[in-house]
């Protein structure tokens, strides 16, 4: 071996030998400077703030306030929901909120995410260092912490009749019978039977907060229109009759921020803009595309 080869062979040992040295120092500084955080195959610590609205009604003298609440995202779910239902069952089992099916399906877990009227169980939580806020959905009296009295949106709703209401109710046999339906007045139905009764839309309606006592809101009067528009229901006039007053739908300005929430991306603004065609006679329901019954079909045992 010449020498040349010699000394870089030596020169070469001696920098592989001062690597354990180097990792031993550097390990030493993270031990001594910061708490370590993560490990081999383990991700980083990600943590979430939480600012809750907080009120029971329970605690005399007690006052709305914010609480916060920090949750690891590496040990929680996507969702909103996800870190609400693991704050209540690991930090704070008195904290108080709706929910159901967490599909996006029921619309118990309504509420007022970063300011936006949404679903919780739809709602993918923001990877950011901002705290998220979660307040009741707004202008609603609260029972308790997230929860809203829903009673004034169920009795609006009840008000409108939603089922279908036919001259000839008594002489059908029901549970036996269907009644048919064209294809092109079925597709009417379209964008408005999907609505799930949240009221987000109805909460984010500067009118519905100002009357909303006597304004319906437009979840209801899209429920309304639903059924006004279905050509198996006989008593449109009726229904539109009892919406001719200068509050029940005339209170809508178009504000379209009940089309902007609506997390099932449907358009109260346009229902209810139909409705009012239909009361200023600009607009008719029309004739069935197709009347009759048939024989309901059973699946065989």
């Amino acid at each position: 071996m010449s020498s040349k080869a010699a000394l870089k062979c030596s020169r070469l040992c001696y920098s592989l030998s001062q690597l354990p040295v180097s990792a031993r120092a550097m390990s030493g500084v993270a031990a001594e400077g910061q708490t370590v955080t993560a490990a081999w195959g383990l991700r980083a610590e990600k943590v979430k703030t939480f600012a809750i609205y907080r009120w029971n009604p329970e605690l005399p003298g007690d006052k709305p306030k914010m609480q916060d609440y920090k949750v690891n995202l590496n040990d929680c779910g996507p969702m909103v929901l996800d870190a609400l239902i693991k704050i209540k069952n690991e930090m704070d089992p008195s904290l108080t909120f709706r929910r159901s099916c967490r599909e996006g399906i029921c619309g118990s877990c309504a509420m007022n995410i970063g300011g936006v009227n949404t679903l919780a169980c739809l709602t993918k939580i923001e990877a950011t260092n901002k705290a998220t806020k979660i307040y009741p959905l707004p202008h609603m009296y609260v029972v308790k912490d997230l929860v809203p009295d829903m009673n004034n949106f169920y009795d609006q709703y009840r008000a409108i009749q939603p089922w279908l209401q036919r001259e000839d109710e008594g002489a059908r046999n029901h549970g036996e019978q269907q009644l048919l339906q064209s294809v092109e007045d079925r597709a009417k139905l379209d964008g408005l039977y999907e609505c799930i009764l949240c009221a987000c839309c109805t909460t984010s309606c500067p009118s519905y907060w100002w009357n909303g006592d006597r304004y319906l809101g437009p979840a209801v009067l899209m429920q309304a229109y639903r059924w006004i528009i279905d050509s198996r229901d006989q008593h449109t006039v009726e229904r539109l009759d009892k919406l001719r007053d200068p509050f029940s739908v005339y209170r809508c300005h178009t504000i379209m921020n009940c089309t902007k929430t609506c997390p099932k991306g449907l358009n109260p603004g346009q229902a209810i803009a139909e409705i009012k065609k239909l009361l200023a006679g600009i607009a008719k329901k029309g004739e069935p595309g197709l009347e009759g019954t048939a024989t309901v079909t059973r699946a065989g045992l």
